[in-house]
């Protein structure tokens, strides 16, 4: 069971490539990760419950009508991955990746439900909850820029900073969105939080909505 919802449940699919299914894992190593990842959005909405599966469509909407810069997503993206489902690898920009993400999700949509209306983007722009995701971040930014810079030795399509970019995302498109690509980033990276920073990241999430697993489940504790 997941506890993911949105486009970091679809960060998480990405990350576990042993779970995806047949199809999409042919489909990936036969044609790229853009085409898996639209596979996964379909399949998002009929796995999911709900709300969790309309949240890939307010996700992506939200994204779609900000004004952050495509080389921001893709970086926010990315890092939430671990550069493994990285749309610039078939040359593909991010915004091109997302509609056709959207496009996937809306067909689904509309094959299980023909009168599906799709929810408003509603991004949560509270100022106050944009401050305290900053502050959580600003935590472990230290750590996770070090970590992604290891990992950018490896990758052959290097990116700008990882944090700076989720910020970005928090200040420009959405707390809520920022935060979980920032929670998908720790665990993809294996950043390890100590006891009293898992609390707190814990609480904000209840700001949000999340249950405890959505935070807790796969982020490392003290090394």
């Amino acid at each position: 069971m997941t506890y993911e919802t949105g486009l970091s449940w679809l960060s998480e699919q990405c990350g576990e490539m042993a779970d995806l299914l047949p199809a999409e894992l042919d489909c990936l190593v036969e044609r790229g990760p853009v085409s898996a990842m639209v596979l996964i959005a379909e399949r998002s909405v009929s796995e999911l419950d709900g709300p969790a599966a309309l949240q890939l469509g307010r996700d992506v909407r939200r994204l779609l009508d900000s004004v952050l810069p495509e080389e921001t997503m893709r970086t926010a993206w990315v890092g939430s991955t671990d550069h493994v489902f990285d749309p610039c690898k078939e040359n593909v920009a991010p915004r091109a990746w997302l509609k056709r993400i959207e496009a996937a999700w809306l067909s689904a949509e509309f094959r299980r439900a023909p009168g599906f209306v799709p929810p408003a983007a509603d991004p949560v722009t509270d100022d106050a909850l944009r401050a305290a995701v900053l502050r959580a971040m600003g935590w472990v930014a230290a750590d996770l820029t070090l970590a992604d810079e290891v990992g950018q030795q490896f990758n052959s399509l290097p990116q700008t900073g990882l944090v700076p970019a989720l910020e970005q995302v928090v200040v420009h498109v959405c707390a809520d969105l920022g935060y979980r690509l920032f929670l998908r980033a720790m665990k993809a990276y294996y950043v390890a939080v100590d006891a009293s920073s898992l609390d707190a990241f814990v609480t904000l999430g209840k700001q949000f909505g999340y249950p405890d697993p959505l935070v807790e489940e796969g982020l490392p504790g003290p090394p």
